[in-house]
């Protein structure tokens, strides 16, 4: 079993894109589940996040209080603004738009641990980026979409306020009180939680795709081009804001990845849940799972490689 689950994680990418493409090509495979069920089953990701949280991750924003802040800074100021200047620059439409600025207002992904830590960066700067930002994400992902799209369409901040409580802190809580009063189950599940939230990332992915497989067909280049930019730019600007600051050069990587991997599942429950009229606001969070489980495992190789090491010190020395 352990051999399946490590499996499942170290392709976690590839089997991503392949729920995707047969969601796409072949919408019968997943089109039987309502999208309704994308809230339980993003409320099991964020509870098996709850189960790996300890108090030694919340106590490093008190630790390292800067560094926590200016990478959640970055966070709810780069995605936001990126998102909004790339609808605008590609002229998409407004259900497109609001998709694209859904995801760039959600908080760091979960996946970004992993990523970080393969690619070799500051971890503990990243679980306290993901932890922080999830808990001030009820407050600012409802406000900072009313700042932007709120001229396009009707935000309901309150209800996506209840939504994120329900579906992200609450989870996170039950995992924590798991941890706290069931140690010993805690340690036998933990190694199995990177294939499990795996698999649920892909059906999530699975279920919207199928969902909206002809509008994909139809759009999917544009869209597709706009995600891929989003996420991008945020590695590079994430990173550059490190090199700002003068962090090191791990906690640069962990900034970037961090800012750059969103919790695009939350944007698409989000998108299910309060902008029901906008069906097409669900696919750039569909397209953003898909890619940036791909681009952060190659982010990873390159921030990881000895290439990499050897041109940041050249840069740095210069």
């Amino acid at each position: 079993m352990k051999e399946i689950c490590s499996f499942i994680s170290r392709w976690m990418a590839a089997l991503v894109l392949v729920v995707a493409l047969i969601a796409l090509l072949i919408p019968s495979s997943f089109l039987y589940i309502d999208t309704w069920y994308i809230n339980p089953i993003l409320g099991l990701i964020m509870f098996g996040m709850g189960l790996t949280l300890s108090a030694q991750d919340f106590r490093i924003v008190f630790s390292r209080p800067k560094d926590v802040l200016l990478g959640c800074l970055a966070q709810f100021t780069v995605m936001p603004f990126l998102a909004w200047m790339l609808s605008k620059v590609f002229a998409l439409p407004e259900e497109l738009a609001l998709g694209v600025i859904l995801v760039g207002c959600c908080p760091g992904g979960t996946a970004s641990n992993v990523i970080t830590y393969l690619a070799k960066g500051d971890l503990a700067l990243s679980v306290g980026m993901t932890a922080t930002s999830t808990v001030l994400a009820p407050i600012l992902t409802p406000l900072l979409v009313w700042l932007l799209a709120g001229t396009m369409v009707d935000v309901d901040t309150i209800g996506m306020l209840k939504s994120i409580l329900y579906v992200v802190i609450g989870p996170i809580v039950g995992g924590l009180l798991c941890q706290r009063y069931l140690p010993d189950l805690t340690k036998k599940v933990v190694a199995y939680l990177p294939a499990f939230s795996t698999l649920m990332i892909m059906m999530v992915v699975g279920i919207v795709v199928s969902h909206n497989a002809d509008k994909l067909l139809v759009g999917g280049v544009l869209i597709v081009l706009v995600v891929m930019l989003h996420n991008l730019s945020g590695y590079v600007v994430g990173y550059l804001i490190g090199k700002l600051l003068s962090l090191k050069k791990e906690k640069c990587v962990a900034v970037s990845i961090e800012v750059g991997m969103q919790n695009s599942g939350l944007a698409s429950s989000l998108a299910v849940l309060h902008f029901a009229a906008y069906p097409l606001a669900t696919i750039p969070g569909a397209v953003f799972s898909v890619w940036h489980n791909i681009s952060g495992a190659l982010m990873a190789k390159w921030y990881g490689s000895e290439t990499f090491r050897c041109l940041d010190t050249l840069k740095t020395q210069r």
